[in-house]
């Protein structure tokens, strides 16, 4: 028999034994950060960088969020503050949402991945018929159709064209490439993912009304997930109490713009959601398709989203600054690897407002960050911040850097403009008096645009969206002002004519996210 006064002697050599193993196990024992120490101030001082009105940061780690919060203001010259539960736009992080949902479809058995759309989209049509009778799921989930990147999307920024309308107008769109074999990112190819989603689950569905993407994924992913408040109508977004106001830098300044109207895009960009609702989500993945014991995606379907379908290559500034050795593109997600771990993640930025969610899988952890201003820097200078704690990198200004990189950018634009300028012949003037240019313009892919003349000075516009003003450049071409300051960052600067005969233009060359051509 053991004595009392030995057994008090063991069990307390087992209670220290015990104790010196928590703390060993502990990252504050080995040297290592509190993960999350001093993230508010490191978050505000980032915001503060970047002049950003308001943020909302959520973290996920080992199936609990250990972190839901939200900074600054909801919109500049306002006093409501942004928390955890104010809505943003997520804009292209809504495109693992259509992979899932398609997913649920696939488990089901209503769908495979490499099934044509052909056959559950009859409409269905690209430029190529080789490519129409042999478009997949999985083709269109993992930009490899061969369109240009980005094409057409200004079939759906600031259109009145519905979904099926963009999708029937594809068919004159030419490719850039070999199908599956040339990476082009691609939102329109998502609009038809979501279609394709709806159409299957009608031709199974048994009585009742069809339903549509925004139906499938409200009742498939946000109703199971608790996402109560998340929607992908615009409408119910707008009349939401609690919503972010998204801003850019217009003549030097941030300021507040309107929300676009993003449901002909929304299977590729319209979800809106909030840091604690988008931590489910997060939660989702990291648990495999379960969540909180519902099997919501089966194990087969989590894994093949965040599985290598499209080898992207790594640039010698990724390998560089992140250590990169592989990126990829899954089923709505990006895949690369961070120091030693694979990540999955996906960005998604719309007029005034960007979104980034990142997951490592081995570690179980996840981070969602939504700010209401757009420069990418912002996002991923809080992702890495977390990522870094986590994985006991060593501390890094992720945003000093990022920051330097966008500086140097500008002033590589800056210089760009200014060799263009000096290169211009300006003695070099228009072949036709201002009113010969004036008209209506047509493309079979994109519709009507128009020219107008008024006191002197040229105006362009395809749609609500793409308005510019327009003056003399050399000869026939023109330089635009585009109003919209979205637009503005990004579409070309310079609209050509080819005058014809009787003294007016017969066509126009515009370059929005590709190059359009307009006749008469």
């Amino acid at each position: 028999m053991v004595r009392r006064r030995e057994l008090l002697r063991v069990t307390g050599f087992v209670a220290a034994a015990l104790l010196a193993a928590v703390l060993l196990a502990s990252p504050l024992s080995c040297g290592r950060r509190d993960p999350l120490g001093g993230i508010d101030a490191h978050v505000e001082e980032v915001m503060r960088a970047w002049q950003v009105p308001g943020l909302a940061l959520a973290v996920v780690k080992d199936d609990a969020v250990v972190l839901a919060r939200g900074y600054g203001v909801r919109e500049l010259g306002k006093p409501e503050r942004v928390d955890e539960r104010t809505l943003f736009a997520v804009a292209s992080c809504t495109k693992a949402f259509t992979a899932a949902v398609l997913g649920t479809l696939v488990d089901e058995g209503k769908l495979g991945w490499d099934t044509p759309v052909a056959k559950h989209l009859p409409d269905f049509a690209m430029h190529d018929p080789y490519v129409t009778a042999h478009m997949t799921a999985r083709d269109l989930l993992t930009h490899r159709s061969g369109l240009p990147g980005y094409a057409a999307d200004h079939l759906w920024q600031g259109s009145s064209f519905g979904r099926d309308e963009i999708l029937r107008r594809m068919r004159h769109q030419k490719p850039a490439g070999e199908f599956r074999v040339m990476y082009g990112y691609s939102n329109v190819m998502y609009i038809a993912a979501g279609q394709l989603a709806a159409a299957v689950a009608a031709a199974v569905a048994e009585g009742g009304a069809e339903k549509g993407w925004d139906d499938l994924v409200r009742e498939r992913l946000l109703q199971p997930l608790g996402m109560n408040a998340s929607t992908t109508l615009s409408k119910a977004r707008a009349a939401a109490a609690n919503v972010a106001a998204p801003h850019m830098v217009i003549d030097g300044a941030v300021r507040p713009i309107p929300m676009p109207d993003l449901d002909n895009v929304a299977p590729a960009a319209g979800l809106a959601s909030n840091a604690v609702e988008m931590a489910a989500w997060l939660r989702l993945h990291l648990g495999r398709g379960t969540f909180e014991g519902k099997t919501i995606l089966s194990p087969a379907v989590a894994r093949e989203m965040m599985t290598a379908q499209r080898v992207l290559p790594v640039t010698e500034e990724d390998e560089a600054r992140e250590g990169t050795h592989f990126s990829a593109y899954g089923l709505g997600f990006s895949l690369y690897d961070y120091r030693g771990r694979k990540v999955a993640r996906h960005s998604g930025e719309m007029d005034g407002m960007r979104a980034l969610v990142a997951m490592v899988p081995e570690e179980r952890l996840g981070v969602v960050v939504l700010t209401n201003l757009t420069p990418h820097g912002v996002t991923d200078a809080v992702i890495y911040r977390v990522l870094d704690g986590y994985l006991g990198a060593p501390e890094r200004d992720w945003s000093g850097e990022l920051l330097a990189r966008r500086r140097d950018a500008e002033a590589k634009k800056r210089d760009e403009e200014a060799a263009e300028v000096k290169a211009r012949d300006a003695s070099k003037k228009p072949s036709l008096p201002l009113s010969g240019y004036v008209g209506t313009y047509e493309d079979a892919l994109s519709g009507p645009a128009e020219v107008t003349l008024r006191e002197g000075r040229l105006s362009f516009r395809y749609n609500a969206k793409y308005e510019a003003d327009l003056e003399p450049w050399e000869g026939d071409t023109f330089r635009a002002t585009w109003r919209d300051p979205f637009i503005a960052t990004w579409a070309g600067r310079r609209i050509t004519f080819t005058p014809g005969e009787g003294g007016t233009a017969r066509s126009l060359r515009a370059t929005f996210d590709n190059e359009v051509v307009f006749s008469r």
